[in-house]
């Protein structure tokens, strides 16, 4: 039997498109490179400086499932198909940051010719009649059975009948194999292209690329010591990116509420108060607080004051990789 602690910890990324360049530009951001063992026909590969991580190219939809199962430790995928292929989502995995990209939302969208139907009040009064006058149910053409059939319970919505999509679903109202739809969209375009409307209450899921890590699979000291190592570097990045370094000369008599400031504008004091009264203060804080934080330290005698970009920001905590190890 194969010692436990001596496998990798797997990582699912997508294999080819947008999706794949966007998860290689992330990890990039936080120094971790992707690399594939022998070329872009290759479907395994590592990650660069980390030891002990085998990446697995793979399509988005199967990353859901190999993280469902446990067969994946970490992989980046739609919040769609999470929801969508596991119906305890959470209790089979951990939704750790949502990525910026990969961005969609999982709508009911109805024949623009329904004049009448705005809201899925509306849709049920429909699928009523239709199943009362005409003897059949309301079809609805998806990709998205089990979030389309968990989002109409929530509506009260039984009289319908589901038919599972293998193209174009926004086609299907106009080829008559369904009266509506359940899809994915960016900015309805496509929708509106093909006659249909959004219902004013029928987005169902906005969703996005996530990094999201199995509770199925086996998590081995060498595994958890793989995830800090990733976690570190991700949470470093993002806590840099989105914060900003404020240096400011104390006045000589050093008479500036350092913690007042500090509260008042969600900052921190990263190495500490100076020692001397006519030291250089360093505080950190978010980036949409930098001009408040700035013009405050001026106002309150501050010599001077610099903002600066920052590559990284390590810390002791590591709140990505604390979360999920708390509850495995």
């Amino acid at each position: 039997m194969t010692d436990q602690i001596t496998e990798p910890l797997v990582l699912a990324v997508p294999s080819k498109g947008r999706l794949q360049e966007n998860a290689a530009a992330f990890f990039g951001r936080a120094g971790l490179k992707l690399a594939q063992l022998s070329g872009a026909r290759d479907y395994r590969g590592t990650l660069v400086g980390v030891p002990g991580v085998e990446v697995r190219y793979l399509s988005a939809s199967e990353i859901a499932s190999q993280l469902a199962s446990g067969a994946a430790h970490l992989g980046i995928t739609g919040e769609d198909l999470i929801r969508e292929t596991l119906p305890d989502a959470e209790a089979s995995v951990e939704l750790l940051t949502p990525l910026g990209f990969g961005n969609a939302t999982v709508v009911v969208a109805v024949p623009q010719a329904w004049i009448d139907v705005r809201a899925m009040s509306d849709l049920d009064e429909v699928a009523s009649e239709m199943r009362l006058r005409q003897g059949r149910r309301l079809r609805i053409a998806t990709k998205y059975v089990n979030l389309t059939r968990r989002f109409l319970a929530r509506h009260g919505i039984a009289d319908y009948r589901i038919v599972e999509s293998l193209g174009a679903t926004e086609g299907a109202p106009a080829a008559g194999s369904a009266e509506i739809v359940v899809d994915i969209t960016t900015t309805g375009a496509t929708l509106a292209a093909n006659a249909l409307k959004i219902l004013d209450d029928g987005i169902i899921l906005r969703s996005e690329a996530n990094l999201v890590a199995s509770m199925k699979a086996s998590w081995g000291e060498s595994q958890r010591d793989a995830l800090r190592a990733v976690l570190g570097r991700i949470a470093a990045e993002e806590r840099a990116r989105t914060s900003r370094e404020v240096r400011a000369g104390l006045p000589e008599n050093g008479a500036i509420d350092l913690a007042s400031l500090a509260a008042l504008h969600e900052a921190e004091l990263p190495y500490g108060a100076p020692k001397g009264l006519d030291g250089e203060i360093v505080l950190r804080c978010p980036a949409e607080a930098v001009f408040a934080l700035s013009d405050a330290l001026v106002r309150a005698g501050a010599r001077s004051v610099t903002v600066r970009r920052i590559d990284y920001a390590f810390a002791a905590e590591n709140p990505l990789a604390e979360r999920l190890l708390a509850r495995l």
